[in-house]
């Protein structure tokens, strides 16, 4: 019989019993019983404010190259960022689907819509590159911090950049990000690409320049595929979606913008003003990331939950059994096959897990029928067109408040009373750069199954 860490399945079964609904891929929320106040979780963490603060110099410093070579992101001066908007005809969809009073705002940080990749994976994506290209830049004293960074858009630097390789498994959206920056700058990029990747990514992937190799099995083999590749070259940087602390702080630079949005709108986060916020979860670098910096300036204010799908929760299922990386779906009999293509993923980042197991106050995860019928509906009722898998995010108001284990969560962190002032934020993950007729395809299956159903 086989064996999970000396254990076999029924023996995991019977020690986490909500593992048998995850294996009948059925929908399940989860609270994290290792969640910690931010004082003691932060202790056990090598990464911190200066870290992310870093990171956000260096894209500011790469801005007017941004503009110069992205004109769609000159009105905001070559920074990349996405808005943060109200949804309240969505809020009262999901009062009625899930006949269950949602209190508080819920707000779609529309990352869906963030130029040059349309993307969630446009945060720690591009700056991984933006980094690479700044550390060969440096070191072969072809620039300085001082510098402004247009400079980069010159035949001196592309030619420079053309001797290096950047290389990437991806089930997608990472894969556009890097592949398009990268290509920009005149690296040679080359993007491994899962089964379940979309045509429509790989095309316009190769329409950029990018080399694009297809996998017939899942994200792992894709990524183990381009690490074996990098490894050949000394010239070549494999960046790794799994273990990159350099993406996870890309990504945590959200925290702050997002910060001074809400100031914007004049939205107070504090004791009594929580915030709640849902992160669609592949591997988990990119809501690990969000998450990191949403804690760093918010603390115990805010209460970050990731959605996965119903087949491939394997960031719930590494962090249940606290194997992490150490278990996979796919060995506890589920079979990883979602048309959230950016979730599909059968075995978590055993960094982002770690690092976080002490601050992600919990999981749940949705069905592709949800999602396909959450899709349609925010089209109807909002007019914002989004891919499935950023649509995980939607459904976290409406099951903190329904589910037994979000009402235990608001009990134990003495909530109840404050969510009358709570702030929801949904996290949109991707969704503008798909094409028409295929945003189309998905709208029609989100009506079928509303009719269905």
């Amino acid at each position: 019989m086989e064996r999970i860490a000396g254990k076999t399945i029924e023996e995991w079964k019977n020690e986490y019993p909500l593992l048998k609904k995850m294996v009948s891929t059925e929908e399940v929320f989860w609270e994290n019983p290792k969640y910690r106040t931010f004082e003691e979780a932060i202790n056990n963490i090598s990464l911190n404010e200066k870290d992310v603060k870093e990171a956000e110099e260096r894209l500011n410093r790469f801005s007017t190259y941004i503009a110069r070579v992205f004109p769609e992101t000159q009105k905001m001066d070559g920074i990349i960022e996405s808005p943060t908007i109200e949804i309240p005809s969505m809020h009262a969809y999901l009062e009625k689907m899930y006949n269950q009073k949602i209190e508080g705002k819920i707000l779609l940080k529309c990352d869906s819509h963030l130029a040059i990749s349309g993307s969630i994976k446009a945060r720690g994506g591009i700056y991984e590159v933006l980094k690479h290209a700044e550390d060969l830049a440096i070191e072969n004293q072809m620039l300085l911090f001082e510098d402004d960074y247009s400079i980069l858009d010159s035949e001196r630097f592309k030619n420079f950049f053309s001797q290096y390789s950047i290389v990437v498994g991806s089930t997608g959206n990472l894969g556009l990000s890097i592949g398009i920056m990268s290509a920009k700058l005149g690296f040679n990029v080359t993007v491994h690409m899962s089964s379940d990747a979309k045509q429509w990514k790989k095309d316009l992937l190769r329409r950029k320049g990018v080399k694009v190799v297809e996998h017939e099995s899942d994200y792992g083999i894709a990524v183990e595929e381009g690490r074996n590749q990098a490894e050949q070259d000394p010239n070549s940087h494999f960046i790794d979606d799994e273990n990159s602390t350099t993406l996870f702080l890309g990504y945590a630079v959200a925290a702050s913008r997002l910060k001074k949005q809400l100031d914007q709108m004049k939205i107070t986060v504090d004791e009594n003003h929580p915030l709640f916020v849902y992160l669609p979860c592949g591997v988990g670098g990119g809501p690990g990331g969000v998450a990191f910096g949403l804690k760093l300036i918010f603390k115990n204010n805010v209460h970050c939950f990731f959605a996965e799908p119903t087949h491939s929760p394997c960031m719930l299922l590494g962090l249940m059994t606290e194997l992490h990386d150490k278990i996979s779906v796919q060995e506890i009999g589920i079979d990883n096959r979602t048309d959230a293509d950016g979730l599909a993923v059968g075995r978590p980042s055993g960094f982002v897990g770690k690092t976080l197991e002490n601050l992600i106050s919990g999981v749940y995860t949705v069905g592709d029928d949800r999602l396909y019928k959450l899709l349609s509906s925010m089209a109807d009722l909002e007019e914002i067109f989004l891919e499935p898998s950023a649509l995980a995010g939607i459904v976290g108001p409406a099951l903190l408040f329904k589910e037994k284990a979000g009402q235990n969560y608001m009990m134990d962190h003495h909530l109840k009373q404050k969510m009358v002032n709570s702030i929801h934020i949904s996290w949109a993950t991707g969704g503008s750069m798909v094409p028409k007729e295929v945003m189309e395809t998905y709208y029609k299956r989100g009506l079928q199954i509303q009719l269905r159903k």
